[in-house]
Parts: C-alpha cells; structure tokens; sequence
C-alpha cells in the first residue's frame, strides 16, 4: 500500500513525499487504520521495521494543533531514541502546526521547562525525566492526552523501567489510547499488558521471522588470540559503507578503538559513559557519514535509526538471543539489505548452536566451519573431530552502485 492511497491531510502527504516515504512497511499497514480509530495496540515487530513513522505519521494526523495541550505521549528508554523520535515526527510535521518536543536526562530541565511552557502537542520522554518533571514541577500536564505510546516496552522492562511505567500510566486517569511496541515479548510484560491495554489489537509480524528479511547473517570461526586479525582483514576486504562494530563492555571497546584508530581512519567510539553532548555529536557524525566504522556498547544496540549501515559486527559475541537480535537490526532496516558479521570462537559454540536453531539462522561462514554436532552440552567447545574445510554456500559481497544503492553480487 502507498501513502498516496491513505486519507492524509495534504501537508503530511508532502512532507512524506520529501522524506522519500511511498509504500507503507508491514507495521504501518497492519496498525495505520486500528491507530487512527482508536483502538489499543500492542505489537512485535522486527527492529527496523518502521514503527517510529508507524506511530508518528497517525499521530501528527490526530492531533489538534488550535489546541495548546500535550495530546500524545512517547515513552521511549534511551536519549538517543527520544532524539530520533522528536527528529521524524517533526519531519513529518514539516508544513503542520504540530509541535513535537523531547525530553530526557543530561540536559537542563529549565531549558526543556521553557520550551513546555511554550506550546507542545506530542511528548517524547524517557521515564526517569518525565517522572522528575511531574514529581518537582507542575509544568506538565498530561490531562489532556489521548494516546500513550511505550515503544521498545521489553528494553525497558530490562533496564528496570517497570515501576516508572506503572507510576506514568497510572497518572492518566482520563480516558485514553495505548500503544505498545517492542521487539521481543518477555513474560514480565504481561501484567502490563493486563493492567493498560484492555482488549488490544495483536499484531505479531515478526512471531515467525526473528530477523530483518534483508539481513545476510555472516560467521566467522577463529581462535580469541587471532580475533583482531580477523576483524581487521575483514574491514579492509569488506566493501564497507558504515559498520558498528559491537563490544561487551567499555574496557573492550576503548582497547579496539586504539587498535583500529593506528589503522584506519575515521574510528568513532560510542558508549554509555560519555555525556550526553559528546555522545549526540558522534552520533550526528555517524549520519552525517564523517565516521566509517562505530565502536559501540549496547547503547547503540535498540531503537536507533542508522538506516545507511552496511554491516553490523559483533566483535564481542553478544550475550544472549535478544541482544543478538538488536544489535544486528541496525542494519537491514526498512526493507534495505545488509550483513552482520560475528566472530565466533570456541566458547561461543554452544550457544551458537541454540541461535541458529531458535532464530531460524542460515549461516555464511567465512573460513573454517565449525562441526556444531560435536559441541559438548556442558563446555561448548568441540571435542577432538576437525571442523569442516568447505564453505556452506558462496558469500555474497556488497557493490554500492553509482547512485548510492547497495546490490548484492555473490561470489564464490
């Protein structure tokens, strides 16, 4: 389905046409409609999918913009998402009067209070800094709120948001729309669920594919001491836009930023330490295409929009399924392809083995390929049989076209 086919104001029709938006995503056709007539909605969707304009475009549709009132709110869990938000819908809300603002922490609430005062129909908040704003001031007023959104619920259930969310939603007394979206559906979610969306619409487009449809999933099997070789040969075969190359921790990633700084040049390092202004300024550079390759935590592994990554590297193996999961969708994002690149060594394997199985994974590796069937149950290591020589199947190498389009050409 195309936009042009939707019933949308004419202002909001132009500024989809200028941001290159046409055809609706999966998440934007199963949800455009039950959003626009009310109904709750919670919804699992692939990260990349599209949800950010899925909530945003009805949005600036529904709102009111005569009336100087706080209408929607967007409960998001990092700055950095809220940013994005505040970004697309305003975007978006181009040749409207719709006035979207975002606040969150590591910036001066005097700031974000004058601005509140001024005029703002759709709020984007981090729970921790919506919480101090209605705890210390009386500067919002949620009163007038007809739809709540909580996007990325399961990330902040894991970052120990539940009992902020239960306090925001239960200060909206009045009768209102709620938006539930995440990637993933952990168990704690269902009393959530239970509590604030009373008889939702389900959509669960990603209930039977875990991964983005364009995402090539590429292994590579080395021993830990010969890891950075690997990850360097790599990045200098590779035909590369940009790559964030994840680690598990900031020790990690200060080490392979030196590493890769005396042999490549455009090197950002991103983690959760750093203060917010520097933090926003790499990644403005990151879109602005100033930085090849991104070393990150975590921090940059939900939510964000990096829509121009080519290849996503787990330098670090990610630790567990859901973490796998969202690192490598910052990449393939809206129907676009791309590759995620892990480095798998031998205490990796057993787990391995359980991810490819449970996200349904058909690995290229690049190398030597491990025999997965002898992994033991208790070490993960293999036991004494050799790995296979052969390849599993060619591995497709990237071109970027004369016109900025990435093909996939493979190669034997």
């Amino acid at each position: 389905m195309k936009f042009s086919e939707l019933d949308l104001k004419p202002e909001i029709l132009r500024a989809l046409t200028q941001m290159g938006y046409q055809d609706l995503t999966p998440i934007q056709e199963k949800t455009f409609l039950p959003i626009l007539s009310g109904k709750n909605i919670l919804a699992r969707a692939e990260t990349g999918s599209g949800k950010t304009a899925a909530c945003g475009i009805p949005l600036v549709q529904m709102i009111d913009p005569s009336l100087n009132a706080i209408q929607a709110l967007i409960l998001v869990p990092t700055r950095e998402l809220a940013l994005q938000y505040v970004e697309e819908i305003d975007n978006i809300a181009r040749h409207t009067d719709v006035v979207p603002f975002a606040i969150f922490g590591g910036f001066s609430m005097e700031i974000q209070k004058a601005k509140l005062r001024d005029r703002v129909h759709i709020l984007i908040a981090t729970p921790g800094r919506l919480i101090d704003f209605l705890y210390h001031t009386s500067t919002i007023d949620l009163s007038r709120v007809r739809t709540v959104v909580v996007d990325e619920a399961d990330e902040m259930l894991k970052m120990g948001f539940i009992e902020d969310l239960d306090f925001i939603l239960s200060c909206l007394i009045q009768e209102h729309q709620t938006l539930f979206f995440a990637a993933t559906m952990p168990e704690e979610m269902n009393r959530l669920i239970r509590t604030y969306l009373q008889e939702p619409l389900r959509v669960e487009l990603n209930k039977e594919q875990v991964a983005p449809q364009g995402l090539i999933h590429h292994f590579q099997y080395t021993k830990h001491r010969d890891r950075l070789n690997a990850l360097i040969e790599y990045l200098k075969d590779e035909q590369i836009s940009q790559a964030i190359i994840f680690c598990n921790s900031r020790r990690h990633g200060e080490k392979l930023t030196r590493e890769l700084e005396g042999k490549f040049e455009s090197i950002g390092y991103i983690h959760g330490g750093l203060e917010q202004s520097k933090r926003t300024s790499i990644f403005e550079r990151f879109r602005r295409k100033e930085i090849t390759f991104m070393v990150a935590t975590d921090l940059a592994g939900r939510g964000l929009d990096f829509s121009h990554v080519s290849h996503v590297i787990n330098y670090d193996y990610p630790c567990g399924l859901e973490s796998y999961t969202h690192r490598t969708g910052r990449t393939a994002r809206m129907g676009r392809s791309g590759i995620a690149m892990t480095f798998v060594t031998d205490q990796e394997l057993r787990v391995l083995k359980f991810l490819f199985r449970m996200n349904r994974i058909d690995p290229v590796w690049h190398g030597d390929i491990p025999n997965l069937q002898t992994v033991s149950k208790h070490d993960g290591k293999r036991d004494d049989k050799k790995h296979f020589k052969k390849r599993s199947r060619p591995i497709p190498r990237s071109r970027i076209l004369p016109n900025g389009e990435r093909r996939l050409a493979l190669h034997p």
